[in-house]
């Protein structure tokens, strides 16, 4: 049996990705990459599985290398074409894959840069659109960074999870790994201004459209981004935050087990691989702790 269409099958691919349970983040990260893979082959005359080739499929990435998307991005786009084309061959939707054993560019292991705290402030309290969201939006943005949350423990946030008098969050994890996350006395206002505005039954975060409907990963994503290029802060995502969360905490003292329990990582170093430790921390650690660094 072939599956001939190249859109049809991507449309195919993803159903079975969502029957198979994963997160609506990795579906529109595929998603997307699939599309912009496709918009490609059709820019090349190319409309039909069959027709792709390894050829194809490098001269694609060299296009998105050409106009200066990083090597990671490049490599996550592979992986997304590898896992369709893949998925395509064990069917029996097309005879071969064309992608099986072929490599991406090699991906350095920069560090993504954190915005610094004073950019940060600015993020979260002039980004919001002012309007019917802005209570939500601002709320929203100020619990990511102030407990380096990732995108989908904010959506997925009851208020039965939150403890106002404790300032204590129960969050569920990769793995369904449970940790308990402190928050400031700043979003405790905000939550509490959120709870009279909304009541606290059910989700935290609700749609605008329909107040009974949880955010979406998708939307959180649209409104980071929103708020960042309302300041000239261009690239900023849900992560952005978290990274914050975790260099600022680095920056004013916090010792790298505390983040990376704070942050749900089992390993630490996941949670070296990404923290940007200052020149300036280095030093001053240099400084306060070795016996002759002053004398």
């Amino acid at each position: 049996m072939l599956m001939e269409n190249i859109e049809e099958a991507i449309r195919a691919f993803t159903a079975y990705l969502k029957s198979r349970g994963r997160s609506e983040n990795t579906l529109i990260n595929y998603a997307s990459d699939l599309e912009q893979f496709a918009g490609y082959l059709k820019g090349q005359g190319i409309t039909k599985t069959a027709e792709i080739d390894r050829d194809s499929i490098r001269i694609f990435l060299s296009s998105i290398l050409g106009v200066g998307s990083k090597k990671s991005s490049a490599s996550r786009k592979l992986s997304a074409v590898r896992g369709f084309l893949k998925w395509l061959s064990l069917r029996g939707y097309i005879q071969s894959d064309p992608a099986e054993g072929l490599k991406g560019p090699k991906t350095d292991n920069s560090i993504p840069k954190a915005v610094s705290y004073e950019d940060t402030v600015r993020l979260l309290t002039e980004g919001p659109d002012e309007g019917k969201n802005f209570m939500r939006d601002r709320l929203l943005l100020e619990l990511m960074y102030g407990s380096g949350l990732r995108v989908s423990e904010a959506v997925g946030l009851n208020w039965d999870d939150i403890e106002l008098d404790e300032r204590m969050l129960r969050i569920v994890g990769k793995g369904s790994k449970e940790r308990h996350v402190p928050f400031g006395s700043g979003v405790q206002r905000l939550l509490e201004d959120w709870a009279a505005a909304t009541g606290s039954d059910g989700a935290v975060f609700k749609s605008g459209k329909c107040n009974a409907d949880r955010l979406t990963v998708r939307t959180v994503h649209r409104i980071i981004l929103k708020a960042g290029k309302k300041l000239g802060m261009y690239g900023i995502s849900p992560h952005t935050l978290r990274h914050c969360f975790a260099t600022h905490m680095l920056e004013h003292g916090a010792p790298l087990r505390v983040v990376q329990e704070l942050l749900g990582h089992e390993s630490i170093a996941t949670t070296q691989k990404y923290l940007l430790i200052t020149t300036e921390q280095i030093k001053k650690s240099y400084m306060q702790a070795h016996p002759r660094a002053n004398g």
